[in-house]
């Protein structure tokens, strides 16, 4: 048995959110990286687990891994502990002279720097924030920030409807926009007649938006000769500036492009609409008013800035959505 000290209690609680990351992926790599950590030590983690119970969790025969009777029993008891632990980190940090006194914040990294002061602002104004920690990147990292309760809340472009207990407030809809070099004077008519001339910048596969992207051109049966990848659309406005290629983004994801005074043509899309909607996620009943005053904020710190860097293309692109609250 695990021995019953301090360290050793915070090695167990470890170790169970490592087994219970890997037993809802079904797989130790993207359980690994939704923690942030490498897949062998998420491996001896797991390893641990089964010499100190003397049993073993996972039936590796078959891919991926399945829960054997002990794992599935280790798991329903894991999720209520990590849940309560949870909980109780939560409410520990919510004490004090205001009813927020620590509140950690994901925001996609493309907004960051348009939301940040506004937000800092709220936090410690409106609602007595004392501590506020900001988390810059994309979706993915939102959601593993989640589920790994290390954010209470997150301004992202998944609102995570296969997680539970959360509450959604949306922000706005935006259109993705045909985006070129200054410079280019070919024809605009129709992705087909640009991708003859430029190659395609977009985001990685490994990213929601690349992904996204991909399979929309595979449904207007679009296949780019010469692809581009980056993770970021800072890597990918710099390249269109530069004559690279073009690309297809949102009117957010342009925000630091144009606030860099990168010269591109944005342009509506010259085929069918592709969207992207933006959303505070956070958990639920945890920050009361807090979120929905996010989504408005939000809202409006957006709108003015499209506007001001991108014109009437930009505006038109967007599409105000109410949070209900």
């Amino acid at each position: 048995m695990l021995k019953s000290s301090a360290q050793s209690g915070s090695n167990l609680l470890k170790a169970m959110e490592v087994f219970a990351a890997v037993a809802e992926t079904g797989q130790m790599t993207a359980a690994a990286r939704m923690l942030g950590m490498t897949q062998s030590a998420a491996s001896q983690q797991i390893a641990a687990l089964e010499r100190s119970y003397g049993v073993t969790l996972f039936d590796r025969s078959v891919r991926p891994a399945r829960l054997t009777q002990a794992g599935t029993l280790l798991h329903r008891h894991a999720e209520r502990i990590l849940n309560d632990f949870g909980d109780l980190e939560t409410e520990m940090r919510h004490q004090g002279p205001t009813p927020i006194s620590v509140l950690r914040l994901g925001i996609l990294a493309s907004i960051a720097t348009t939301l940040t002061p506004g937000l800092v602002a709220l936090a410690k104004k409106g609602f007595g924030v004392r501590d506020v920690t900001l988390h810059a990147g994309q979706s993915g990292d939102h959601e593993n920030l989640l589920r790994t309760k290390k954010a209470d809340l997150a301004i992202t472009s998944n609102p995570f409807y296969d997680m539970d207990g959360l509450e959604r407030h949306p922000i706005l809809q935006e259109n993705f926009l045909l985006v070129l070099p200054e410079k280019y004077r070919g024809p605009t008519d129709s992705l087909n007649a640009v991708q003859g001339r430029l190659p395609l910048i977009r985001f990685a596969d490994s990213t929601s938006v690349g992904r996204q992207i991909t399979q929309h051109l595979r449904r207007l049966r679009l296949k780019p000769q010469q692809v581009i990848q980056a993770d970021r659309s800072s890597m990918v406005t710099a390249c269109v500036c530069n004559g690279m290629g073009f690309t297809l983004l949102t009117p957010s994801l342009l925000i630091d492009g144009f606030v860099e005074r990168m010269p591109m043509r944005v342009l509506p899309l010259p085929a069918a609409r592709l969207t992207r909607t933006l959303t505070v996620v956070s958990r639920e009943r945890e920050l009361g008013r807090f979120p929905a005053h996010v989504a408005e904020l939000s809202r409006t710190k957006l709108v003015e800035q499209v506007g001001a860097q991108m014109g009437d293309v930009g505006r038109a692109a967007l599409t105000l959505l109410d949070s209900g609250n």
